[in-house]
């Protein structure tokens, strides 16, 4: 198949041949969706904790007595009940959250992500990512000129002079094929990509 190839205005120029196999594939909504969430869960650290009845701060005097203050009994005010109180059930500052995603399930999901992004027409193909000096205003005015906000680039190297023009730019990443995440593609208006790159996405993913 063939996806647009742009120039330096935006504009498509001509077409580029792509894989099938990675760039035609049929949306598989579930398998994007579990590709998202993994991504996501993987992401979390879970250092967080809460303090059960046994660790939060309290007296073991009982609050009142046990009969004729027409209250429910009580025994310690650690209760998860009361205010104050520990958590029943706390979370554990070593939590796993990881969720595990099969190879071919991987490959299979960040294909369909690529495959629909072609066909809503946010994808497309350009010559080379390079910049003589690392100045920001260089990229912003090039995206600018390409009519490109929202957009992430995945060339087939992110040397110095764009790594320190882009990292200043709100709304624009640029990564390596291998640093290519299923969240930033769901989310990114547009996703340019370099044909050196191309080749490593089909590598990758085919």
């Amino acid at each position: 198949m063939q996806v647009e190839l742009l120039n330096d205005q935006g504009q498509a120029a001509s077409k580029f041949d792509v894989s099938d196999a990675v760039f035609g594939r049929d949306y598989n909504e579930s398998l994007i969706h579990q590709l998202v969430v993994a991504y996501q869960a993987n992401a979390r650290q879970g250092t967080r904790a809460q303090k059960g009845r046994d660790t939060v701060n309290h007296s073991t005097k009982k609050p009142f007595k046990q009969k004729g203050t027409g209250r429910a009994r009580a025994g310690m005010t650690s209760s998860p009940i009361w205010r104050g109180g520990g958590r029943a059930f706390p979370n554990s500052p070593d939590e796993n959250f990881s969720h595990k995603v099969n190879k071919k399930m991987y490959r299979a999901g960040m294909a369909s992500i690529f495959s629909q992004l072609v066909r809503d027409g946010r994808f497309a193909v350009v010559d080379s990512m390079k910049l003589d000096s690392p100045k920001t205003k260089a990229l912003a005015d090039k995206f600018k000129a390409m009519n490109l906000k929202s957009v992430m680039v995945i060339a087939d190297e992110v040397d110095e002079n764009l790594y320190l023009a882009s990292r200043n730019l709100p709304h624009v990443m640029i990564v390596e094929p291998r640093y290519a995440d299923p969240m930033s593609l769901v989310r990114c208006r547009k996703v340019i990509v370099t044909k050196a790159a191309v080749a490593k996405l089909q590598e990758m993913f085919a």
